[in-house]
């Protein structure tokens, strides 16, 4: 008995052990996709039709054991009826069972991650082996659906309830040491030797040495609990799981289908999960979150593309030390990219080393740096007051104060003590990369580099081509940004480039409702309910009052029909920069900061700033909560569209992704353009419309109205 698929083998070894092994041609990971499980269905069939067989392991042909189900298969299999989805995904399941039910051990070989129906595959096992170096996981929850291939049904009953829930309703991968200390695996042992492990105890098994009978029977019974036990264990999950999840059904529904399916056989207890399984799938929030990972994959690739026709990057260089500079120089050190962190006094030097020494120490505390490691990355910073050894380096990040003439003089300084063909970009965050090139004799090397604040933790950084812009340039910063472990994503110069220059819609947006007498702590309640990490007002202290001014004055010079705020008037924040509240820089903006008992800050409201804010609006009207998401986040996605029509960005995955990275757009709702597929282009334009008196923010584009007059959206099925 053989079988030689695109997918799977089935292979006889020694004394009638058969070796089953995903290995699915094409593809640089294997996947549980629809030709998978085909394959995996007829292999079943074959194993359950052969007499004589004593063993099965179950391995890999690639360095990853299974990735998990195939993603970009979700959108057209969520768009069917509930019924045909719940009836293919028990069909699927029986295959499972089938498989698990085999009168003969299993064991597999987990030679690298087994993420989600990997790891359902290896529980359909009765014994499992795992590389030191892999890892383990369920993360079906981030993708707002729980797991559907008997998840919530074999690992509780593997693992304990306990552990289980933990894993199911984080989502969170696990390495190999906590995987046997959990139970979800019998053995851990070197990658080389994993295979000869999984027979060895193979072997142990047919041998008797261990109950493969028992295990299966186990995993086919109700949990070992008496109800005492199962309302505590639930009970007590609630208690975290509920508070941890938030806007997030899936973990919720995933402790619910545990709970439902503990006292249940197995056949019920799949029946239970397939239920959750197809309710979430049918969700908004799942198809935003399924999006994502497509987006982010999206622009992981063109990423990839970038830098696969870029020089490397072997030596960096920051110009202007301090908070800023000290954190890019401590992300490209970290990284493993030297680094040159240049400044022109030693205060500056000295502010920039302690900002890498601060970030990296908080590593070593937390146990995720030996203090070594650390004096070794910090030995790949290396200060200097002058220019004495650029000549070696690739790229140059300019992060001198946000002021034109002070970065045209100190880049055109720069550019004549620099290899020619390296580049030079700069970190701003408002400045038009093509008039700063003019200062350049080589603008062709000159890019825009945009990172986000905190740099160690934001993962976008923005890459702005500028008219002159080389495409190698942008390779080579795009290529630099990967290295640093970043998300790049590229853009054309305008003013605010793209997250900025739709971030200031939203802030005039809210700017106006205050104006008008709303009061921010309730706009900041409702958008923080909406899905926001922070409201508006919270946001703009966050992001520095003084910040927002200065930029928020570029973009209402740039587009004054729709960003100008009436010249008798003052603004929010107009009224907070007068104050000389700055927000959390200063600790007192739109509310004050304190520390908490584990020296933290924390946001207080302030008598304060009430006052000051009443003297813009007064906080004579209270806004219904949807008019209150719909004034900030229709000039918002207005904006997107016309960055969109106008090139500034390329493809609404990036637009997206880059919303989500770079100022915390709520992930399940897959970002500003899937919010409107969500609602519908026609729906979108009629809620603009309801604000049509307060101009041309409140404007939907001509494209947009021409989506919505055609039904179209931005995502297809499966796009």
């Amino acid at each position: 008995m053989s079988f030689q698929g695109k997918a799977i083998s089935l292979s006889s070894l020694e004394n009638d052990i058969y070796e089953l092994k995903f290995d699915l041609q094409g593809e640089s990971v294997n996947k549980f996709n629809s030709l998978t499980l085909t394959e995996f269905a007829e292999v079943v069939g074959l194993l359950k039709s052969k007499q004589g067989v004593k063993g099965l392991i179950v391995t890999s042909g690639k360095e990853l054991f299974i990735a998990g189900a195939d993603i970009t298969e979700f959108a057209v299999l969520f768009a069917g009826s509930e019924e045909d989805l719940k009836t293919g995904n028990l069909q699927m399941n029986q295959v499972f069972n089938d498989f698990e039910d085999l009168a003969f051990p299993k064991v597999c070989a987990i030679n690298g991650v087994a993420l989600g129906g990997g790891l359902e595959m290896a529980l359909a096992c009765e014994f499992r082996v795992m590389a030191a170096t892999a890892k383990v996981g369920l993360p079906e929850v981030k993708l707002g659906i729980n797991p559907g291939f008997g998840g919530t049904v074999r690992l509780p009953r593997v693992i304990g309830a306990d552990n289980a829930i933990e894993m199911v309703c984080t989502g969170n991968e696990y390495r190999a040491d906590k995987a046997l200390a959990y139970g979800v695996v019998d053995a851990v042992v070197a990658p080389e030797l994993v295979r000869d492990a999984a027979l060895a105890m193979l072997n142990d098994a047919i041998a008797g040495d261990f109950d493969y009978v028992a295990r299966q029977e186990e995993k086919r019974s109700p949990l070992k609990l008496n109800d005492i036990e199962r309302m505590m264990v639930f009970t007590s999950a609630k208690g975290v799981v509920i508070p941890q999840a938030g806007p997030f059904p899936a973990p919720k529904a995933a402790l619910k289908s545990m709970e439902k399916s503990a006292n249940l056989d197995r056949e019920a207890a799949i029946e239970v999960e397939a239920s959750f399984f197809v309710d979430l799938a049918k969700t908004e929030i799942s198809s935003a979150l399924v999006q994502l990972f497509l987006n982010s994959q999206s622009v992981e690739k063109i990423a990839k593309s970038y830098k696969s026709s870029s020089a490397p990057v072997a030596k960096a260089a920051v110009l202007g030390a301090g908070i800023m500079g000290g954190g890019i120089a401590y992300q490209s050190a970290v990284k493993g990219t030297p680094v040159v962190m240049k400044d022109i006094n030693d205060a500056g030097i000295q502010l920039g080393l302690d900002e890498a020494k601060n970030l990296l120490a908080k590593r070593v505390n937390r146990g995720r740096m030996s203090a070594d490691k650390m004096g070794d990355v910090l030995n790949n910073i290396h200060p200097t007051l002058n220019y004495g050894n650029f000549e070696e380096i690739d790229i140059v990040v300019e992060a001198v104060v946000e002021n034109e003439n002070v970065k045209k003089a100190v880049l055109a300084e720069c550019e004549q003590h620099i290899n020619k063909d390296a580049v030079l970009a700069s970190n701003t965050s408002t400045i038009s990369i093509t008039r700063l090139a003019e200062a350049l004799e080589r603008p062709e090397n000159f890019c825009g580099m945009h990172f986000f604040n905190p740099v160690h933790a934001m993962p976008l950084v923005e890459v702005i081509r500028g008219e002159k812009s080389s495409e190698e340039t942008i390779a080579r910063t795009v290529a630099y940004a990967v290295k640093m472990g970043k998300t790049p994503v590229v853009v054309n110069d305008c003013p605010g480039f793209f997250v900025n220059r739709v971030l200031f819609p939203y802030f005039a947006g809210f700017n106006l409702m205050v104006a008008e007498g709303a009061d921010y702590r309730q706009v900041d309640k409702v958008m923080e309910k909406f899905g926001w990490p922070m409201g508006p007002a919270y946001l703009l202290d966050v992001v520095g009052i003084d910040t927002a001014d200065h930029a928020g004055s570029v973009m209402a010079n740039a587009f004054p029909d729709r960003l100008q705020f009436e010249s008798d008037k003052q603004s929010a924040v107009d009224v907070m920069f007068k104050a000389g509240r700055f927000g959390q820089k200063n600790d007192k903006g739109f509310y004050k900061y304190e520390l908490d008992r584990r020296g933290k800050s924390k946001k207080v409201e302030c008598v304060d700033a009430i006052e000051l804010v009443k003297s813009v609006g007064g906080f004579t009207k209270e806004f219904e909560a949807d008019e209150v998401i719909a004034r900030v986040m229709v000039p918002m996605v207005n904006e997107v569209m016309r960055c969109m029509d106008e090139g500034i960005v390329a493809t609404a995955a990036e637009a997206d992704m880059a919303l989500i990275m770079g100022i915390g757009f709520p992930m399940f709702r897959g970002g500003a353009l899937k919010y409107v597929d969500s609602i519908g282009a026609k729906a979108f334009c009629e809620m603009a419309d309801r604000f049509a008196h307060l101009g041309a923010l409140y404007t939907p584009t001509d494209s947009l109205r021409q989506m919505a007059a055609s039904g179209q959206s931005f995502y297809g099925a499966g796009e």
